[in-house]
């Protein structure tokens, strides 16, 4: 009788184990479509991802590159201060988005121009993502002010 249960319970901890594991594997292959890491535009500069990866790309929008095309697609440089690559998306921009300011977008770097199938602008006056300040503040081009606002530009 003692061993029957110790036998059973050795079963358990097998399928429990089991199941654990085939839970963690179906996790992260949903996920991994679902994660893409930032890149500041010198660090895509500097090793360019391939072209199947999808990654986040941050900074500001140059000054003069904004050029709107024949249809939906729009061109335009984002840069952080010490490199700056070219985009394209095919969509509508959002509302606030424009020369100089900050931006956020999604996709990939095919032959040296990032294709953007997602573009984010700030919101507001006074935001801008988190990965964007940090990639420009190591620039030296951002400098975050005491009360939280964007300085004058």
């Amino acid at each position: 009788m003692r061993g029957l249960k110790k036998q059973r319970r050795i079963q358990v901890i097998i399928v429990a184990t089991l199941a654990l594991a085939v839970s963690a594997s179906l996790i992260g292959y949903a996920m991994r479509d679902g994660i893409n890491f930032f890149r500041a535009p010198i660090d895509v500069v500097e090793s360019p991802p391939p072209p199947t990866e999808v990654f986040r790309i941050g900074g500001l929008v140059e000054d003069g590159s904004l050029i709107r095309g024949q249809g939906e697609t729009i061109r335009f440089t984002v840069t952080d201060g010490g490199a700056s690559v070219p985009v394209t998306y095919t969509g509508v921009l959002p509302d606030l988005f424009g020369e100089g300011q900050g931006m956020v977008g999604t996709g990939r770097l095919i032959d040296g121009v990032f294709e953007a199938t997602e573009i984010l602008a700030r919101h507001d006056e006074t935001y801008m993502p988190a990965e964007v300040i940090d990639a420009l503040e190591e620039q030296g081009v951002y400098r975050h002010t005491e009360d939280g606002a964007l300085p004058e530009s």
